[in-house]
C-alpha cells in the first residue's frame, strides 16, 4: 500500500475525511528546529534576581536538572502504566534511568566548579527561602518508585502507628525532617510553602500509585534475572546514595569549605538532611541484604 493510501486509511479509520487533512497539509508551513524545540522560549526562561553573572548559570543548571527529572519521570510512568511488563522492557527503562541519574551526578561539577565562590555566596542570600528541596518532581519520582514506608527513616518509623494512613505516612517522610523541628512541630517557611503548593497533589498521587509502584512491578516478575536485579540495585544506589553524596559535597564546598558553616537557603540542617545514612531512602529494599540496609550510606565520605 502506497503512502497516500495509508494516509487515507488512517483518517477513514478515525471517521474523518482525508481530503480535509490533505488540504490543511498543503498550506502548513514546514517545521523548523527552533519552533519544534521552542528554543526562543527556552532561552528566555532565565530571570536572575541580582547582577551577578553566575546566577544565570545557577538558574540554568537547575532548569537542566528539572528537565532530567522529567525525563526520568517519563520513563518511570511507562513502567508503572505497563499492564503486562516484560523483563526486557524493564531492563531497557532502568538502563535509561541509570543513564539519566549519572548525568545528574556528573552535572554537579557545574555547581561545584562552575561558579565564583564569593559571588555565589552573595547572590544565594537573595534566594531565601527558596530551596532545591522544593523540587516536586523529585518527590513524585520517589512516590512512583517505591512504597511510602521506604521513604520513612528509622526515627520516623518509631513515630508511626501500627496501621498508618497515607496522610500519616506523609507526616513522617524523611524529607519532612529538613523543615520540621520534631520537638516543637514548627515548620520552616520553605516547607510550609512547598506543602501549600504540592502536598495535596502528592498525597493524591501516592494514593493513585499505591500497590502499583516500580517496586510493586518487580514483584510481578516470577523470577527476576541477575541482570535486572543488578540494574535495579545500580539505580537505587546511584539515585539514593551517590547523588545525595555529590550534592552534599557541593553544599560543603559553598557552605563550609572555609569553616563558616553557613545555613542553607531553605533553613535545613543540610549536613544531616542530605546524607543518605540519615535519609535512609531505598527504593527496592528486598534487593539488599540486611547488612547492606543497616550500613546504607554509612561508608560514604564527603
Amino acid at each position: 500500500m502506497n503512502t497516500n493510501k495509508k494516509i487515507e486509511q488512517k483518517y477513514e479509520l478515525l471517521g474523518e475525511n482525508p481530503e480535509t487533512y490533505l488540504k490543511g497539509l498543503l498550506h502548513a508551513k514546514p517545521i523548523s528546529y527552533w519552533d519544534y524545540v521552542e528554543v526562543d522560549t527556552l532561552l528566555s526562561l532565565q530571570k536572575p534576581r541580582t547582577l551577578f553573572k553566575d546566577e544565570t548559570i545557577f538558574i540554568m543548571y537547575h532548569q537542566v536538572t528539572e528537565l532530567l527529572l522529567k525525563m526520568m519521570r517519563h520513563e518511570i510512568e511507562q513502567i508503572v502504566e505497563e499492564k503486562k511488563i516484560s523483563e526486557a522492557f524493564f531492563i531497557k527503562k532502568i538502563n535509561r534511568l541509570n543513564r539519566y541519574t549519572k548525568m545528574l551526578i556528573t552535572s554537579f561539577d557545574i555547581m561545584k566548579d562552575g561558579m565564583d565562590y564569593d559571588d555565589y555566596n552573595t547572590f544565594r542570600t537573595t534566594l531565601t527561602p527558596a530551596s532545591g528541596f522544593q523540587s516536586a518532581q523529585f518527590r513524585f519520582i520517589e512516590l512512583y518508585c517505591t512504597r511510602l514506608e521506604n521513604l520513612v527513616n528509622n526515627e520516623g518509623k518509631k513515630r508511626l502507628s501500627d496501621q498508618p494512613t497515607v496522610e500519616e505516612y506523609f507526616e513522617h517522610l524523611y524529607w519532612k525532617d529538613a523543615g520540621t523541628n520534631r520537638k516543637t512541630g514548627e515548620k520552616t517557611l520553605t516547607l510550609k510553602e512547598f506543602e501549600e503548593r504540592y502536598l495535596e497533589s502528592l498525597i493524591s498521587h501516592a494514593e493513585k500509585v499505591q500497590d502499583n509502584t516500580v517496586e510493586d512491578k518487580i514483584k510481578l516478575l516470577a523470577n527476576p534475572s541477575p541482570e535486572l536485579q543488578k540494574k535495579l540495585r545500580e539505580f537505587d544506589h546511584l539515585y539514593n546514595v551517590e547523588w545525595p553524596i555529590v550534592h552534599l559535597k557541593t553544599a560543603e564546598h559553598y557552605l563550609n569549605s572555609k569553616g563558616e558553616n553557613k545555613a542553607a537557603t531553605g533553613g535545613s540542617e543540610w549536613k544531616k538532611y542530605l546524607h543518605p545514612k540519615y535519609q535512609q531512602r531505598k527504593f527496592f529494599p528486598t534487593l539488599w541484604t540486611e547488612a547492606e540496609k543497616q550500613n546504607w550510606g554509612k561508608n560514604e565520605n564527603f
